[in-house]
């Protein structure tokens, strides 16, 4: 899956054959993450989580929110609208 953004170790990937509602992966250190971005306003909403805790959760999503106009424009060049 291509990346699109890297932050604290993590890449967060959109994957060109993906399905809608938009979303984002959220991967590193064996954990993951699925975000729906919600776009074009937000906040992004958990969709679901595996090995990450609730606190690094809580900065990955502040994290995905400050990047969702980046964010939505990547999953626009892969998919069109927002779904």
């Amino acid at each position: 899956m291509p990346t699109v953004l890297r932050f604290a170790g993590l890449r967060i990937v959109i994957s060109p054959a993906d399905h809608r509602p938009a979303h984002v992966h959220v991967m590193g250190a064996g954990r993951e993450a699925v975000f729906k971005r919600r776009c074009p306003d937000g906040p992004p909403e958990l969709r679901e989580s595996f090995g990450f805790g609730q606190r690094e959760l809580t900065v990955v999503e502040a994290r995905l929110h400050r990047a969702l106009p980046a964010l939505c424009d990547e999953w626009r060049k892969r998919h069109g609208d927002h779904g």
